[in-house]
């Protein structure tokens, strides 16, 4: 009958495991029912299969490290232009966005645009395959690790700030683009990240900045959001989740063990935090959980609270002048459309895009409509901002 005693300990951490799970994916509760209806050896066994099947993750770069002024090691890949690639649509991903005529690879002469890419908590930069792929050779591309995420040092600062997460990003961008003209692309995290960069950092995006992409991002008021749950149980839960977060960060490994064992309902999480549509590739799903489920609960305990200070409306005034996409899926329960059409509002000449029938990870969910409208964009920011 010891069983019964380990057993419930093992339930006690499955619990806060799936709890992290839904931290993770940005929400506070839900399962997916049809999870329930089929065995568990036979998700398990379909899992292990969609995990040696997709080809999500496998892209490559040629690899640098960018040392934070903390000292942390930052993970980045770089993509170089192919003039052999030409523009003729070849080498996009399946589902990926046509990229003709960007007219990004060259900048007269001088530096190639760069486009750096900065992804959202608890993923990768491995997030961004669909777009990887289809701009792949065609435009010089920049994707990191956010520090504690991927391959890169989590450092000795904790909390994380959204201000630290700012000076990461410089630090990559000394490191992988020194000079020529810039785009920056950031989803969710990302985004915020972005835009601490411009609060810090006013003169580089006016010296060097193209273009900027806010994806399913928000510039504060983070507080407000419910999660598609009754807004009384969400404050509840915001108010004793710091010191639930800091508990359990204490106990990392439990923590870890219980969200291992509890793989099924954190996957029916990711899958209702992240996505909205019923077509969305299974394989695409396991790749979320796979990206979610590789972050230490005490990595998600140093970031939690960043997003109830962040406050970035002023910074994108830095952004006001550049091309700029604000761009979000209709369904996200993260960080809902109606923040990224504040951000819309904030900057005038931008293009608001809602992408019908897209969650949180739209980028993966709707992988077209993203890979479209940055083109788009870097069409506009192609000659840089100091050619004209």
């Amino acid at each position: 009958m010891g069983e019964t005693t380990g057993g419930g300990g093992w339930r006690r951490a499955g619990f806060a495991g799936a709890a992290i799970g839904v931290l993770a994916a940005g929400a506070a509760a839900g399962v997916a029912v049809e999870r329930l209806t089929v065995g568990r050896s036979v998700r398990q066994k379909a899992r292990l299969a969609l995990d040696a099947t997709g080809p999500y993750g496998t892209l490559r770069g040629t690899p640098g490290r960018a040392l934070a002024d903390d000292g942390t090691a930052l993970a980045y890949e770089t993509d170089e232009t192919d003039e052999a690639d030409g523009a003729d649509g070849t080498g996009a991903a399946e589902g990926a966005g046509a990229v003709d005529g960007t007219g990004v690879s060259e900048g007269a002469g001088e530096a190639p645009v760069t486009v750096v890419f900065s992804h959202g908590f608890c993923l990768s930069q491995d997030s961004w395959h669909y777009q990887r792929a289809a701009l792949r050779g065609r435009v010089r591309t920049v994707f990191w690790d956010q520090r504690g995420h991927g391959r890169s040092a989590r450092g000795p600062e904790e909390p994380v700030t959204i201000d630290r997460l700012g000076r990461d990003l410089k630090a990559v961008i000394d490191a992988a683009a020194p000079d020529g003209p810039l785009v920056l692309v950031g989803h969710s995290m990302g985004g915020m990240t972005v835009m601490a960069l411009a609060d810090r950092y006013p003169e580089l995006i006016r010296d060097r900045v193209a273009g900027v992409a806010l994806i399913g991002t928000s510039a504060g008021r983070l507080e407000e959001v419910s999660y598609g749950l009754p807004l009384a149980g969400v404050n509840a839960v915001r108010r004793i989740l710091p010191g639930v977060l800091r508990a359990l960060g204490s106990q990392a490994e439990l923590v870890e063990k219980g969200r291992r064992a509890t793989a099924d309902l954190f996957a029916g999480l990711v899958k209702k935090y992240s996505f909205a549509s019923k077509d969305v590739d299974p394989a695409v799903v396991r790749f979320a959980e796979r990206m979610i489920e590789s972050v230490p609960v005490d990595v998600v305990a140093a970031f939690y609270p960043a997003f109830g200070a962040h406050d970035k409306l002023a910074a994108l005034a830095a952004f006001r002048d550049l091309p700029a996409l604000a761009l979000a899926g209709d369904q996200d329960l993260v960080t809902p459309a109606s923040h990224t059409e504040a951000i819309a509002e904030a900057l005038p000449g931008s293009r608001l895009v809602i992408v019908p029938d897209a969650g949180h990870l739209v980028m993966l969910e709707r992988p077209g409509a993203v890979t479209d409208a940055l083109a788009a964009l870097l069409a506009g920011a192609g000659e840089g901002p100091d050619n004209g």
